[in-house]
């Protein structure tokens, strides 16, 4: 095989990658709502399923990058592919034994893998052939963990969220064998998932065991860490990364709830025109399923609207200054979740599933716009801004605080708070950029 046939079937290899962990981090939500009608949980108690999630880009962050320098990046690969079975397979037991801090153990191994391979992942997909072509190699990746999250809201709707939770008060109700098959029916629903992802991350790390991968070696420049700290604009950077996880997080992880608490499903079955988008999407009657699988099919325009807003806002950065159209898309995002919260029914929904749209460009924007002009200290502002990621296990349990105490509609002011601070950052960073160049 030619060094450039071996590039592409790599670089092919290493986007299933993004697709991976997009699909998989997104399908945490759909598990979100399911768990908290079997162990009845609070909204803050469902929202720590998110944070153990999360809270895996905080501690494994410097230690992945630790031993991917001695042990490579392909290996690296592997094990990270390793460590995310390892976390599939442990939702097996949590499921069986109903036990809710197994689920949580189970979803900080699986973040800790992706986290592994997000530090290794990036690197390779630059170096996949031409360093002209590198962007663009980068951007398709992307474009698949984006396809991954917009996928895995319809097939969470479907596998995790179809068939109706019921209560302890119920549970007690049943005889001893009923009760028997439905705790082995529920934890099927579960565990049937998880036990496919692990078999299909387990051939992943067969694949890369054969693929030869191009050696990357880089020097970090000494004290670097300490230099970014003491900088403004990585910082404030670091901080809008934080908010912006966490607030795309809380949104998602608390749509099929919010809906729910709406009784949209009613408003869905009454609209000829929703009715039959939800019918297209979860392919049943929506009479034999259960409201959340309903509401959850709409999850999907959240995320998918992450993705095609991706393909816009790469041309409109093009053409505008990217900290425009950042203040722009945050704007954005508060009005839609100010109609959101002053409006009820299907205009409430579609606004705040509008605010996906608007996240699209956030990420990689922050990113590029904090380590601009850091020459050799990009590669460590990149792991303070991947620490950063941590936000996501945060502000989702905050979030669902607030919801327990005054409600959905008002916990939404801190999640417009984490837009207005990405709105003032896009600003400032203009405005220094400009004084910048006077």
């Amino acid at each position: 095989m030619t060094e450039k046939k071996s590039f592409r079937a790599a670089f092919i290899t290493v986007t299933v990658l993004f697709f991976l962990w997009g699909f998989i981090t997104v399908l945490v939500d759909s598990l979100v709502p399911r768990l908290k009608d079997v162990f009845e949980l609070s909204y803050f108690q469902a929202g720590l399923v998110q944070f153990a999630f999360f809270l895996a880009y905080l501690v494994i962050s410097v230690p992945a990058g630790a031993l991917l320098s001695r042990i490579g990046y392909q290996k690296g690969i592997i094990v990270g592919l390793g460590t995310m079975a390892v976390g599939c397979l442990l939702f097996y037991p949590a499921a069986s034994e109903r036990v809710f801090w197994i689920f949580l153990v189970a979803y900080f191994t699986l973040a800790g893998g992706i986290t592994i391979l997000q530090v290794a992942a990036n690197p390779y997909v630059s170096v996949l052939g031409s360093e002209d072509g590198a962007s663009s190699r980068l951007n398709l990746s992307q474009a698949f963990n984006s396809l991954g999250t917009a996928i895995a809201p319809i097939i969470g709707a479907s596998f995790l969220l179809s068939d109706t939770i019921k209560s302890s008060e119920e549970i007690l109700g049943l005889t001893e064998i009923d009760r028997s098959s439905y705790y082995v029916s529920e934890a099927s629903a579960v565990q049937t998932p998880f036990l496919y992802i692990a078999s299909f991350i387990g051939l992943l790390a067969l694949m890369f065991v054969f693929i030869k991968l191009p050696t990357i070696l880089e020097k970090s420049p000494v004290g670097g860490y300490g230099k970014l700290l003491k900088n403004k604009i990585v910082m404030m950077g670091a901080l809008g990364i934080f908010v912006y996880v966490g607030a795309e997080v809380a949104i998602g992880s608390y749509l099929v709830n919010y809906f729910t608490s709406m009784n949209l499903s009613e408003v869905i079955l009454q609209n000829e025109t929703m009715k039959y988008i939800a019918e297209s999407l979860l392919n049943t009657d929506l009479n034999s399923i259960d409201p959340k699988a309903i509401v959850g099919a709409f999850v999907l325009f959240y995320w998918s609207g992450a993705m095609v807003g991706r393909f816009i806002g790469a041309y409109l950065t093009k053409i505008m200054a990217p900290t425009k159209v950042l203040s722009v898309f945050a704007f954005l995002a508060v009005l839609m979740l100010l109609i959101s919260m002053n409006t009820g029914g299907l205009t409430a929904m579609w606004s705040i599933l509008a605010v996906g749209l608007f996240n699209s460009i956030m990420f990689p924007t922050i990113f590029a716009l904090t380590i601009d002009g850091l020459g050799d200290l990009k590669p460590q502002a990149s792991g303070l801004l991947c620490m950063a990621i941590v936000g996501g296990a945060v502000i989702p349990p905050a979030y669902g605080f607030l919801t327990d105490n005054v409600g959905f509609k008002v916990a939404l002011l801190l999640v417009i708070a984490c837009y207005l601070y990405i709105l003032f950052f896009g600003i400032y960073k203009r405005k220094t950029a400009v004084v910048a160049q006077a």
